[in-house]
């Protein structure tokens, strides 16, 4: 499949096929590309924790789920996918790198970042997972996890707590279902977006 082609068919999927599993080539694929995504100083902090036995994904959505919630179309659609990947980011690997001599700090500190590049590490690997599965022909999904529920995810699957569950893509092969009402937001084009030279220039 073209690039573009790639690009443009990407879409956040909520709909699964629980009887059609992921290939393992496919998913390791998709984690082999995942490590080719941008990293601050190539500090690559980032882990995939994938769960694809039923076992797995039961105890991640018992985890993610509060007790007396009510039942969401939302969520039973994606709890048919058969592999979850959680994408953690580990920010004391970007503080040691760039405490290293090469990079002039001389310390830890995290008022040296303007902003969380582990995170934004972490969720640029997920988007090349993203288009990874669109490329073999699935579905895929980012989602994240509420704050509550982190540490019950963390004691289930062993996190360390120094990782940070930035978000969680749900893979399979996607069956129809009703379009997000937020579709009708429309997309912004390129132009729309777009400021040449200062903002508010187009």
């Amino acid at each position: 499949m073209e690039f573009d082609e790639v690009v443009r068919r990407r879409r956040m999927v909520r709909r699964y096929d629980p009887d059609r599993p992921v290939p393992d080539e496919v998913l390791l694929r998709c984690l082999d590309n995942a490590v080719r995504a941008p990293s601050a100083g190539f500090s690559q902090g980032w882990d995939f924790v994938v769960l694809r036995t039923d076992d797995e994904r039961t105890r991640f959505w018992a985890a993610t789920t509060d007790p007396g919630e009510r039942a969401d179309p939302w969520r039973s659609g994606i709890q048919d996918a058969p592999v979850l990947i959680l994408c953690l980011s580990h920010k004391d690997a970007y503080l040691d790198r760039y405490a290293e001599p090469d990079k002039g700090w001389t310390d830890r500190s995290e008022n040296h970042w303007p902003v969380p590049y582990w995170d934004m590490d972490a969720g640029m690997a997920a988007l090349l997972i993203l288009l990874t599965a669109v490329d073999a022909g699935l579905g895929s999904l980012f989602f994240g996890v509420p704050m509550q529920c982190h540490p019950a995810v963390h004691e289930q699957f062993g996190i360390p707590g120094g990782r940070t569950v930035v978000g969680v893509v749900s893979l399979g092969y996607a069956v129809p279902g009703p379009k997000s009402p937020s579709l009708r937001r429309h997309r912004r084009t390129g132009a729309q977006v777009s400021h040449w030279g200062r903002f508010g220039r187009q």
